[in-house]
């Protein structure tokens, strides 16, 4: 049986009242999942403070609690642990309860604005290729090998990552690749895991509902690369303005990669089409069934991190020609009347000036390019009118909808994308809510050979409205309608 002692190691204690020999059962920070024998930590979250059900927790059988500040009432038989960051005392807790599983293998974070879901499960997928037990934590899903489970965090809490972990390392798993939002690393989720290297690809406008400055968001992304150790990796993007910034204080061995810039892996777009990519990396050329520029990042970073775990040149090269796009993005249908329809999880300026780029660099100019996009509720404000001016520019037409407007009113979230439209562009633009209907009049408006892009939703299945859920998934709205339509 496990004893408190067990599970604070390395963890900064400022003050114990009690017994640390005494069993534990379980770890929590929701109170409401306490029982009998259960350590408690009391985390100071963005809505509300553990410190406040501290009680409950004692209530429901806790027998240690963790916090910042003690209670006004000790309960006889609680040990209480005093720290001065909760957030961390969690992580190193979790790690330590679970016997620190990242040690037993290989794991390797992505952080970054875009990118980060495509680079982590196609390196699942290569790997497997390879004939390795891998694992995966995404924002799609999680995979223990072979076995899946759902997703509901980017980077899920400290305990999740750790259970998981655990599991693949139980599971004989050699290799895990693992999402880091800047969100994760800010609430020190990653605290306490061993990488064995860290990946960057690209810094740009997103999250400032959360992060006070652009400043401060990139610092954030920074500490992930600041803790590495001396035996990890780090790699990259230097053809992002932010991308040797990451690694100015980073203790690991250092590499970058790069299409413009001088580079260790460095790769040259030959052709970019709506079937693939012609890529020369390091001098060989690959045909990849990935499209876009941003995709050739992307390749890139896998084939730098496949070559830093130790695969041969020839062997990640044959793999990366194999590779499936990711769900939501750049996911595309192409219907019997020649409509092509492609969905993307594009969600911030950056990344959908990226999709547009791309598709406006495959086709003719002879063909409509008609964009169906919308901003989130309840998140940065900042960046709706810059995406419907970059929609707007970029697209022949555009329809300005609804996507997960959560606690807001879709119709004012719409009028501040508004906002953001020259007004040589406002002919090009309409407003329809309902984003059902927003993809119906995108595919009326259509003729053959004219490309539909939806954007902001990529792979998921429900949208967000007033705190509730229903189901609602562009891929197979689109493909449906488009079928319709042809009939």
């Amino acid at each position: 049986m496990m004893q408190l002692k067990d599970i604070l190691y390395k963890v900064n204690l400022n003050a114990v009242t009690g017994n640390t020999t005494v069993a534990i059962n379980q770890v929590h920070f929701d109170s409401r999942k306490v029982s009998l024998n259960d350590v408690f930590v009391a985390v100071k979250g963005t809505v509300v403070d553990g410190h406040d059900y501290i009680e409950q927790a004692t209530n429901n059988g806790a027998i240690a609690i963790v916090c910042e500040k003690l209670p006004k009432s000790i309960v006889n038989g609680v040990t209480y642990i005093e720290v001065d960051d909760a957030q961390s005392a969690l992580a190193l807790i979790a790690a330590n309860f679970y016997g620190n599983p990242s040690h037993d293998l290989k794991l390797v974070g992505i952080t970054g604005t875009n990118g980060k879901t495509t680079i982590s499960t196609l390196l699942y997928q290569l790997f497997k290729k390879a004939g390795y037990k891998v694992g995966l934590l995404s924002t799609v899903k999680i995979l223990v090998d072979n076995k899946e489970f759902k997703a509901t965090h980017t980077t899920p809490d400290s305990l999740t990552i750790n259970s998981y972990l655990k599991m693949m390392a139980d599971a004989g798993v050699e290799f895990c690749f693992m999402e880091v939002s800047s969100h994760g690393i800010h609430q020190k989720r990653t605290e306490g895991l061993e990488f064995a290297g860290g990946v960057f690809t690209n810094l740009s406008h997103d999250h400032l509902d959360y992060h006070s400055s652009f400043a401060e968001y990139r610092d954030v992304k920074k500490t992930f690369f600041d803790q590495l150790s001396k035996s990890a990796f780090a790699i990259t993007n230097v053809d992002d303005k932010n991308g040797l910034v990451m690694l100015q204080n980073t203790k690991a061995e250092k590499f970058t990669y790069a299409l413009k810039n001088y580079a260790d892996y460095k790769a040259q777009i030959l052709e970019n089409q709506f079937d693939g990519l012609l890529l020369k990396i390091e001098g060989n050329e690959v045909w990849t069934k990935l499209i876009g520029n941003f995709n050739a990042y992307n390749l890139l970073a896998i084939y730098a991190t496949a070559r830093q775990l130790g695969l041969e040149q020839i062997d990640v090269l044959r793999y990366l020609s194999e590779l499936e796009s990711v769900s939501g993005r750049f996911q595309y249908v192409v219907s019997p009347s020649k409509i092509t329809a492609i969905v993307d999880y594009a969600h911030t300026p950056d990344a959908l000036k990226n999709v547009l780029e791309t598709i406006n660099s495959i086709r003719t100019k002879n063909e409509e390019l008609i964009t169906v996009v919308g901003c989130g509720g309840d998140r940065d404000k900042t960046k709706r009118p810059v995406m419907a001016n970059i929609a707007s520019t970029l697209s022949s037409k555009v329809i300005f909808t609804s996507d997960n407007p959560r606690t807001e009113d879709p119709v004012l979230i719409i009028e501040d994308m508004e906002k953001g439209v020259s007004p040589e562009n406002y002919k090009k633009t309409m407003s329809i809510t309902d984003r059902k209907q927003a993809i119906k009049t995108a595919c009326q408006l259509a003729n053959s050979k004219d490309i539909i892009l939806i954007a902001g939703k990529g792979h998921e299945t429900y949208q967000e409205v007033n705190g509730k859920r229903t189901d609602f998934d562009d891929f197979k709205i689109v493909k449906e309608l488009l079928n319709q339509l042809n009939k």
